[in-house]
């Protein structure tokens, strides 16, 4: 495939990855894992991601300009020329590709999709936003008014700031594998690679690159040396201090990120990772033989005990719960399409399961740890609230500032805080017998 072919063929790409997230409801992580491998070039899927990425983070921009700039109004059946439409905005807006590819490769998708007569139209338009530039547009008006209303309510001095940061790209963070080398080594190595990164002065494995870096030209990445993880999700192994041996479940372990953490971390820990999706797991499993750790995998639902539990108390918990997802919307831009209303408070109610079930195997002086990638009181400060109201035994322990702002008895970080995600902190000890 020759270069302009192959540039074609991301826009192509793109489009129906857009489509299918737009217009019929997908998510774009699973039409990622579809899409990508069909490209050759590292270089090819890099510019699909952060085509679909720049689209749907502007997708309000965008669509405000088609609707000023197009005489007729695109129709139902026309949701692959709108996706594409806005993946040639993406192109010169946000990802400021030069002009002339972006927009020969746009227009020669067009035919591709089956749409010759509308090529020009295609043209035309991009043309204009090449040169006229796109309004920046609100960021807060992404969001759903109901959730935007939810946002402005729990962090009003902070809702401007939460809304800006979740429309612009995240930072990639690295977490060197401590028991293959020190960070200080790996930054040479990657100084050596021509990559730029930043230690992280707050957490202790991490550095952090600018922008998106593929894992393919990380060196070691395929010999477990560093994984790719948000510096908030690294700082979660922060709130443990175990011994060797200790007796660690984590509840909710797919894709496996937290579980490889705290394995490296306390490398003779005896660790069982859960997870209700038996699918995932098989990501688990990869996740922690390419770091060199061993656990024990389990497909089972952590919030029924009985179906699955030994009976042999664990030493800590980690209980990273399914959530809204509000804190990471920079990294799941789709979110903001997808999440409804009603959604919450049956996450709220599953919270509150998967925390009784937790409690129920810690033994006596052991740790919980909540933690999720929401922003919303209900599903953090609200959870635990209610969690403390139910369990006697159960005390929080304020993790400190380093992890964020006070919020009843955990911590929130807020999108984009130290260029980190949105991430909720709560650890619960429970009362010596």
């Amino acid at each position: 495939m020759s270069t302009s072919q192959a540039g074609v063929a991301v826009r192509v790409m793109a489009a129906r990855v857009l489509d299918a997230v737009l217009h019929r409801g997908r998510s774009l992580k699973g039409e990622l894992a579809t899409a990508l491998p069909q490209l050759a070039d590292v270089r090819d899927r890099a510019l699909l991601e952060a085509i679909c990425f720049a689209a749907l983070r502007r997708r309000g921009a965008y669509g405000a300009v088609l609707e000023a700039w197009m005489s007729r109004p695109l129709g139902p059946r026309d949701g692959d020329l709108r996706a594409l439409l806005l993946a040639g905005l993406a192109q010169l807006d946000a990802l400021e590709l030069p002009p002339h590819a972006a927009l020969s490769a746009t227009v020669e998708a067009a035919r591709t999709l089956g749409r010759p007569h509308q090529a020009g139209m295609v043209n035309a338009l991009l043309r204009r936003a090449q040169r006229e530039g796109v309004r920046q547009g609100d960021p807060a008006q992404a969001w759903p008014a109901w959730l935007r209303t939810r946002i402005g309510a729990a962090w009003p001095a902070q809702a401007e700031a939460i809304f800006a940061a979740s429309a612009q790209a995240a930072p990639t963070w690295l977490r060197v594998n401590r028991q293959l080398g020190t960070r200080q080594a790996y930054l040479a190595e990657l100084a050596g690679a021509g990559i730029d990164a930043q230690p992280s002065a707050v957490l202790a494995d991490a550095l952090c690159l600018a922008g998106s870096v593929p894992t393919a030209v990380l060196p070691r990445f395929a010999e477990g040396a560093v994984s790719v993880q948000d510096g908030s999700a690294q700082q979660v192994a922060d709130l443990f201090a175990l011994a060797d041996g200790a007796r660690v479940l984590d509840a909710c372990a797919a894709p496996g990120g937290k579980s490889a953490h705290l394995l490296e971390r306390f490398p003779g820990l005896a660790l069982t990772a859960v997870d209700v999706d038996a699918r995932r797991l098989r990501q688990v499993r990869q996740t922690l033989e390419r770091v060199g750790v061993q656990a024990t995998v389990r497909a089972a639902d952590a919030a029924d005990p009985d179906a699955w539990w030994d009976r042999v108390p664990f030493d800590a918990v980690l209980l990273d719960a399914p959530c809204s997802a509000t804190g990471i919307v920079r990294r799941q831009p789709d979110v903001l399409l997808h999440r409804r209303q009603d959604d919450i408070a049956a996450l709220s109610a599953l919270q509150a399961r998967l925390l009784d079930a937790a409690w129920a195997v810690l033994r006596p002086g052991g740790t919980l740890v909540y933690a999720t990638c929401s922003l919303l009181v209900e599903e953090n400060a609200g959870q635990i609230d209610a969690f403390l109201t139910r369990h006697v035994d159960a005390q929080a322990d304020d993790p400190g500032s380093a992890f964020g702002h006070a919020s009843g008895a955990g911590r929130q970080r807020l999108t984009g805080e130290d260029g980190m995600d949105g991430f909720f902190y709560a650890r619960l000890r429970k009362a010596a017998g």
